[in-house]
């Protein structure tokens, strides 16, 4: 057995989280104490009581699933349940970084708290989206966006499972991308809500202030091989992570191949660790015969035992 743990990112928020964990564990009420400190804001009450409007704003949602899913780990952690591998999508790969011991939790959280502020700026200054296209190749996608490149920015965003590609860049070629989409076949093709159009280069001055930040903080050589996704390979050297992490906000998340490696490199079973349970469900579209199980409550960790 070689566990492997998959981090969420984005989109995984909810009015309420890690609110169980709080009540229940020391080491859990410990991070989000410390969160409140760091990030100079009752992080804690957005993420049990809300607002939801104020917990999806990029620079809330980024810290309070970093704290979740950091929280989570720990907790697994004092129980004797470690992985053997780590990867995290998009921000979720702060909290694959953290459990490997490649970053502390403050320092973590330092970035992670300056990450959501820089791609939400930038999102303002350099107005952009992003859509879902479902159904389509990845070379459909990439023909689509070269053919649709004279009109703006745009590029695949995150290829997460067969079929379910996200595309990112400025508004007037991303809605013409999904125009052309629906003309390839597409089963779905439908504009996003988000703050900015992330992993593209519109993201380009968020890149440069996350360097200058990521220049401050400490990175350690990881104690287990942690996926990229810029590389979708097992990275164990703390000045290329350092690199990776910069080109992470331009570039694609490469999930469904990160899923894919692991599981060529002999990983079994895998846990998403924090909110939600998205990468369960892509886990379902990518390789029915290695799914994933979602750890996020008190309830999940207390029946860990049934799913091991």
């Amino acid at each position: 057995m070689k566990p492997a743990f998959i981090f969420p990112g984005q989109a995984s928020q909810f009015v309420g989280m890690g609110k169980d964990l709080y009540d229940a564990y020391d080491s859990a009420r410990r991070l989000f104490n410390i969160a409140n400190d760091l990030m100079e804001l009752d992080l804690k009450t957005i993420c049990f009581e809300g607002p939801e409007e104020e917990l999806k704003q990029t620079y809330i949602t980024q810290p309070a699933i970093y704290v979740h899913s950091v929280a989570v780990f720990e907790i697994l952690k004092e129980k004797g349940f470690s992985p053997a591998a780590a990867a995290g999508h998009s921000l979720g790969e702060y909290s694959a970084l953290t459990a490997a011991g490649a970053l502390s939790f403050e320092d973590g959280l330092k970035i992670v708290k300056e990450r959501g502020r820089l791609m939400f700026k930038a999102g303002k200054e350099q107005p952009g989206t992003m859509a879902a296209i479902i159904g389509l190749a990845p070379e459909q996608v990439e023909e689509i966006c070269t053919a649709v490149a004279e009109i703006g920015i745009v590029q695949p965003a995150n290829f997460n499972s067969p079929g379910q590609i996200a595309i990112s860049g400025e508004t007037a070629a991303v809605q013409e991308a999904i125009v052309k989409a629906k003309e390839a076949g597409a089963k779905k093709a439908v504009e996003l809500v988000v703050s900015g159009a992330f992993h593209s280069p519109l993201m380009q001055t968020a890149q440069d202030g996350l360097k200058t930040v990521l220049d401050t903080v400490e990175i350690q050589n990881p104690q287990i091989p942690v996926y990229s996704n810029v590389e979708a390979a097992p990275v164990q050297d703390a000045a290329k992570i350092r690199q990776l992490l910069v080109q992470q906000l331009t570039k694609p998340v490469l999930w469904q191949t990160i899923v894919e490696n692991m599981i060529a490199d002999g990983y079994q079973p895998f846990y998403e660790i924090g909110p939600g349970k998205v990468l369960k469900g892509l886990q379902k579209r990518i390789n029915r015969q290695f799914l994933c199980s979602a750890i996020g409550t008190t309830e999940t960790i207390e029946n860990l035992g049934e799913t091991i």
